[in-house]
């Protein structure tokens, strides 16, 4: 409801919206209508799991060990959840697991993208449940509002992509993804007797 609000998606009205929250330590999804939560989901995976699957991959692949700021720092310059036009790559230093001295490799987008492969999935896979514990009525509205996405997670490069490829619904990236959610909690603070007044109402249709 926080990361609806602070998208300025409609949420009070009776038509649905669709916010998935891709945080650090989970991902949540939900549809809202008339200031109430539909149908929601939620797994405990998000950035934090995709930064330590990039740990695992050099770790496994290059006997190299990283922390978790260097870890995002790949994330954040190479990572990718779909084939980028072109490629990126990346010089990474760390410390070998073998001898325990510091070593520099250079890795790329493509290998970052397969490990965090399994991360995506499990994303998609959420994203695809709550569609599917959505009413028809309710369906429908999102053919045409579409799925908002937020949080950290969202600005991985094409994860708007591969959700929509995957759903068949347009995917639409908050202006302000990693505010959302603040800002989203402190308007529904400021305007408490707003939304209680909204969400009485919509127990009984909206009026």
């Amino acid at each position: 409801m926080a990361a609806g609000i602070g998208a300025g998606l409609p949420i009070a009205y009776p038509t649905a919206s669709m916010i998935v929250d891709i945080g650090g330590g989970t991902t949540e999804v939900a549809t809202i209508s008339l200031a109430d939560v539909a149908s929601c989901e939620s797994i405990r995976i998000g950035g934090d799991a995709m930064d330590e699957a990039i740990i695992n991959h050099l770790k496994k692949t290059y006997n190299l060990l990283i922390g978790e700021a260097t870890a995002e720092r790949v994330k954040i310059k190479i990572g990718s959840a779909t084939p980028l036009d072109e490629e990126l790559t990346m010089e990474v230093a760390g410390r070998d697991t073998i001898t325990g001295l510091p070593r520099k490799i250079l890795i790329t987008s493509e290998e970052i993208r397969e490990s965090l492969k399994e991360s995506i999935a499990a994303i998609i896979k959420v994203v695809i449940v709550t569609l599917e514990k959505t009413k028809p009525e309710l369906a429908a509205d999102l053919t045409e509002n579409g799925i908002h996405i937020c949080g950290g997670g969202s600005l991985l490069r094409q994860m708007d992509t591969v959700l929509e490829n995957a759903t068949g619904v347009k995917v639409i990236r908050v202006d302000d993804p990693l505010s959302s959610v603040a800002k989203g909690t402190s308007t529904y603070i400021e305007n408490l007797e707003m939304w209680k007044d909204t969400m009485d109402r919509s127990e009984y249709g909206w009026e």
